[in-house]
């Protein structure tokens, strides 16, 4: 299972939210510095790829992109990058500085196919669908937006579309640090056994890898649970593997 170092932007800097709250943002810049230096941080510590998400364009208050070019250009890690891509032109604009995959979550939902003209365009890996839920349903725009689609609904309607790896984030789970959606993310991998589910939201402890790694997640995002110093991404790949 892969391990994810999360860096979240808002106005340049990292933050964390709690339950994707904006009025809860946090920053690290004194303990972490510039996003730059976090990302050169994390993969000196052996990270294999770092999830970024721009909170700016997610709230459709701005954007990131400066930054998040300047990471792609400094750093040899592949970056899966979201937030506020709502068109197939930001989704371009980000592979062209040299992002690996786009995350998307909104442009997935109001228009799939863009889904397929930029795997078209970039190739089949580049895209990774978000499922973000709570209560059961998909939310979009921000967090701000239920969908009446649920997350086996979402996986069944994507894997037809040629989507190979989903990233699936609890909601309510999302900054407490009090454990991961277990059941959620166990019906999904069994579901779709052909798919990659990277999972998100509530990893507070290496136990709670561990407890991901055990129903076959492919991959797990860590974010607050690093800026908190519950544990380090060391300590982590020693004990659950890059």
């Amino acid at each position: 299972m892969q391990l994810i170092p999360a860096i979240d932007l808002m106005g340049g800097k990292i933050v964390r939210l709690t339950q994707g709250a904006a009025e809860t943002a946090k920053t690290y810049e004194a303990q972490f510095g510039t996003p730059l230096q976090a990302a050169q941080r994390w993969q000196s510590e052996g990270a294999g790829k770092l999830h970024i998400i721009d909170l700016d364009a997610a709230f459709s208050i701005g954007d990131n992109r400066p930054v998040i070019a300047e990471i792609a250009k400094n750093i040899t890690l592949p970056l899966q990058v979201g937030g506020g891509i709502r068109s197939y032109e930001v989704a371009e604009s980000l592979l062209q500085v040299g992002v690996a995959q786009v995350i998307l979550g909104s442009l997935a939902f109001s228009d799939p196919s863009a889904i397929t003209k930029i795997q078209k365009t970039f190739g089949d890996d580049t895209v990774i669908v978000a499922l973000d839920n709570c209560n059961g349903h998909i939310m979009v725009d921000g967090w701000q937006t239920e969908t009446p689609m649920t997350v086996d609904e979402a996986l069944n309607k994507y894997t037809q579309l040629g989507v190979h790896t989903f990233l699936i984030t609890s909601i309510a789970q999302d900054g407490m640090l009090n454990g991961p959606d277990i059941q959620t993310l166990t019906d999904a991998v069994q579901q779709s056994s052909n798919t990659k589910i990277i999972a998100a939201g509530g990893i507070g402890s290496i136990a709670d890898l561990a407890a991901l790694k055990a129903i076959n997640c492919k991959g797990a995002v860590i974010g607050k649970a690093l800026y908190e110093n519950r544990f380090t991404l060391r300590e982590a790949l020693t004990t659950i593997g890059p």
